[in-house]
């Protein structure tokens, strides 16, 4: 059996930046252990989708496992293939999961919008003893899909060093760490993820934006947001809260392309 595969990278307009994701369009579904083994041996978030004609369901593995909830860069370049490299016209391309419903829509700009579910975060029981996880710097902790630690200022997340140990002991399946932003960025924040995997997110992370986005258009008072994340590959992009959705603006780019023969 011969199956393409592309590696997209999402949030990026070029090479060698944004988010990298490994994408493999299938016929029909596959066994779970082999699209473990594609993943690992690939050594990217790789997205596994099935359909046609706008409509498909999606998974996306890492190297290590299942990712659960939601994946925001693996369904950008998912969508990026369906549109660019198997000709689907379009111009909502939508994505089934366990959880729900993923939206993509092309623009006329050359763009693309990325339609998630708002996910607000709530206050935690056990938020002081979650706080020494993070050397004191946490003012709040919250949580949705992912552990939400919201620190004093933006310096404070861009300097912090994780013990990526003490993460494996905390709840949810993430943590995003966040803080408001100076000048023109609304906010910035960053992810870790080593219960999946992973250790930090090095571009940036669409998921994490679930919650991020409505906690801070309240705070800010407006759904128009810009938002940063300050890791090797990360991006700056505008967010929006449209009543329970969260919608991302971002554009991609596809890096290498080939066959996997199985």
């Amino acid at each position: 059996m011969k199956l393409p595969i592309y590696q997209i990278n999402s949030f990026a307009s070029g090479p060698f930046s944004g988010n990298p994701a490994a994408v493999c369009p299938l016929p029909n579904w596959l066994e779970d252990d082999l699209l473990q083994k594609i993943a690992a041996e690939i050594r990217l978030t790789t997205a596994f989708f099935v359909g046609k004609e706008g409509e498909y369901e999606i998974r996306w593995f890492t190297p290590a496992t299942e990712i659960s909830g939601i994946c925001g860069h693996g369904t950008l370049a998912a969508a990026f293939v369906a549109a660019t490299e198997l000709d689907d016209p379009s111009d909502s391309i939508g994505f089934s999961i366990k959880d729900g419903h993923l939206e993509v829509s092309r623009r006329r700009n050359g763009t693309y919008l990325l339609d998630l579910p708002a996910l607000v975060p709530r206050p935690l029981s056990d938020a002081d003893a979650i706080k020494a996880t993070f050397a004191s710097k946490a003012k709040s902790v919250l949580a949705a899909l992912d552990l939400f630690v919201v620190f004093p200022c933006a310096d404070d997340v861009v300097e912090f060093a994780p013990d990526y140990r003490a993460l494996l002991s905390l709840p949810c399946r993430a943590a995003v760490i966040t803080a408001r932003g100076n000048g023109d960025i609304d906010f910035v924040s960053r992810w870790f993820c080593p219960k999946q995997g992973e250790e930090e997110d090095t571009g940036f992370t669409g998921s994490a934006h679930c919650s991020l986005v409505p906690y801070w258009a309240q705070q800010l008072g407006r759904c128009s947001l810009r938002a940063h994340q300050p890791s090797p590959r990360g991006a700056t992009i505008d967010c929006e809260l449209r009543a329970d959705r969260v919608l991302l603006h971002y554009t991609a780019a596809k890096y290498m392309e080939g066959q996997i023969y199985l």
